[in-house]
């Protein structure tokens, strides 16, 4: 059961060399559930085939007025429609519809509807920044348009700046937050559930300046988070770096630092929750002894003493509910499976998630993973190296199957 399910959202391509990310919005949201009617005007079909969104829409691509046996196309898609997006918007598309033109049938349908608008504009950053096309911008937010985009990096003619349209999935990430707002996530097929996630690498302070960290971003269990979350689940999101949290609905956050901030706010909450996935990387010491001014270079520092942090997967164990699944995450360097299962073992998890941070593009602060899911029944399954919110895909995909399968999903009861 898709997120989008019995949504229609009209699909606008208009003319720029970022129609082709268009192609992924569009799988993207037919995926969710979505109806999605393609509208590309005459400059998009110099960028992208038709049959391309035909093949991947709901309905027959749509690029003029006069195309269809409807007599009037634009208020039967404009009338029908949850939701317009146009991905890309030109300078040229902006400043016709801020200004009411009707031009061709794409414009003309955002000016047939009471649906919500959502525009992610692209060009390059010299037209971004005009005087004409901000106060464009501008004067459509005010009227309640969601602007998605634009974001800096590499532009068509080689040089770098704003003006890049926004990624396919934040488009649609974007999408479910505003349709959500309706819907408030309460569909898909992990609704009923709470699932729990700690995100980052803890922080042990030496003094008020310098601490004793770790590299990891957090990007793995907010892709965890924000995926448990698309899917229905209510999340509570524990975690070190929480200006980089999905901002999504249904995803509680909950700001820590060091190991023991942590160690209180996954305590406090766990028993809301049915599965708990701890793929912080919280720190295994911290020092004895925290300097109350900073130390200076020249004073010379001989040593730090330090002391073990809790061991929070092993005080989880212990309050454990009996129909609670925990799912641990071991980032190692050599003997990978040896060193996860003697982890399951020790720590009375449900899965291990395990990955060699030794390899290229894996693991902290990459945007890419590759790990080893080791279940406690014996199972063992391999994701190969790709994006961490498909690697999140596939680990609650594993996770929610052996749930189902103990009989222990709401409902299933």
């Amino acid at each position: 059961m898709g997120q989008l399910d019995g949504r229609r959202i009209v699909l606008g391509i208009t003319g720029g060399i970022a129609a082709y990310k268009a192609i992924e919005v569009c799988r993207r949201l037919t995926d969710a559930g979505a109806h999605v009617a393609p509208v590309m005007t005459k400059g998009a079909l110099r960028f992208v085939g038709r049959a391309t969104f035909d093949a991947l829409g709901s309905e027959k691509t749509q690029v003029s007025l006069w195309d269809e046996d409807h007599p009037i196309p634009h208020t039967r898609l404009g009338q029908g429609a949850d939701l317009i997006i146009v991905c890309p918007a030109t300078a040229r598309l902006i400043s016709d519809y801020r200004n009411g033109r009707s031009g061709d049938l794409l414009t003309a349908t955002l000016l047939a509807t009471r649906a919500k608008v959502m525009i992610c504009p692209a060009m390059h950053a010299e037209m971004w920044e005009q005087a004409s096309v901000v106060e464009n911008i501008s004067v459509l937010r005010e009227r309640g348009v969601e602007i998605v985009g634009p974001v800096e990096g590499k532009l068509a003619g080689g040089d770098t700046g704003f003006g890049r349209l926004a990624e396919p999935e934040d488009v649609v990430d974007s999408v479910f937050k505003l349709l959500g707002k309706d819907s408030g996530f309460q569909t898909g097929d992990l609704a009923g559930l709470t699932v729990l996630v700690t995100a980052g690498g803890t922080r042990e302070p030496i003094g008020p300046v310098r601490f004793i960290g770790n590299r990891s971003s957090g990007k793995q269990g907010h892709a965890l988070a924000k995926e448990a979350a698309l899917r229905g689940a209510k999340v509570i999101c524990i975690t070190t770096e929480a200006e980089n949290a999905p901002d999504i609905l249904g995803v509680e956050i909950i700001e820590t630092e060091t190991a023991e901030d942590m160690y209180k706010s996954v305590m406090d909450n766990a028993s809301r929750a049915d599965w708990i996935f701890m793929s912080a990387a919280v720190a295994d010491f911290r020092p004895k002894q925290i300097a109350s001014q900073k130390i200076k270079k020249e004073e010379g520092l001989s040593e730090i003493a330090l002391e073990p942090t809790v061991d929070i997967l092993h005080a989880l164990s212990k309050v454990r509910k009996e129909s609670q699944m925990i799912i641990g995450f071991a980032a190692e360097t050599n003997d990978l499976v040896a060193n996860a299962e003697k982890k399951l073992e020790n720590k009375n998890l449900d899965f291990i998630i395990a990955n060699d941070v030794s390899k290229p593009d894996v693991g902290f602060g990459h945007d890419t993973n590759s790990v080893s899911v080791i279940g406690r029944n014996g199972s063992s399954a391999e994701i190969p190296l790709c994006d961490k919110r498909e690697v999140a895909r596939n680990i609650i995909d594993i996770v929610s199957e052996s749930w189902s399968e103990q009989g222990t999903h709401p409902k299933i009861q």
